[in-house]
């Protein structure tokens, strides 16, 4: 799978918890050429967005708020993952994908998740 859980302390540890949630979803989720899947990565400060083919291992297309035009605006994080969302749709459909699964990666899917896939379907992409 590729994920290790390093993190093995009971209670509230909050990077477990989401670890274990990751590798639950990872179970059940996978992207195929036809529907590759759409992964989000969530840290305090940015949003990255990757189109995934797993069958071949290969990133079709990805979007970050690490980009130029991104760190120059002066949005809040919520505009950006949104702007990050509707980025990687527009490149996605440039080479050829229409429709995806997502993958929340263990994130909450509200706030800044939630505007990713937001500006995603908006993009026109499909999930």
């Amino acid at each position: 799978m590729g994920i290790a859980i390093n993190r093995h302390v009971k209670g509230g540890d909050k990077a477990a918890t989401r670890d274990r949630r990751h590798l639950r979803v990872r179970k059940k989720i996978s992207g195929t050429p036809a529907r590759p899947r759409l992964v989000v990565s969530r840290s305090l400060r940015h949003m990255v967005a990757q189109v995934v083919d797993d069958t071949t291992g290969h990133t079709l297309a990805s979007a970050s708020s690490m980009e130029s035009d991104l760190r120059t605006s002066g949005d809040d994080k919520t505009a950006k993952a949104r702007r990050v969302g509707e980025l990687v749709a527009e490149r996605a459909k440039a080479g050829g994908v229409e429709s995806v699964v997502f993958d929340r990666a263990g994130n909450q899917y509200h706030g800044r998740v939630a505007a990713v896939a937001d500006g995603a379907r908006d993009g026109g992409l499909t999930f």
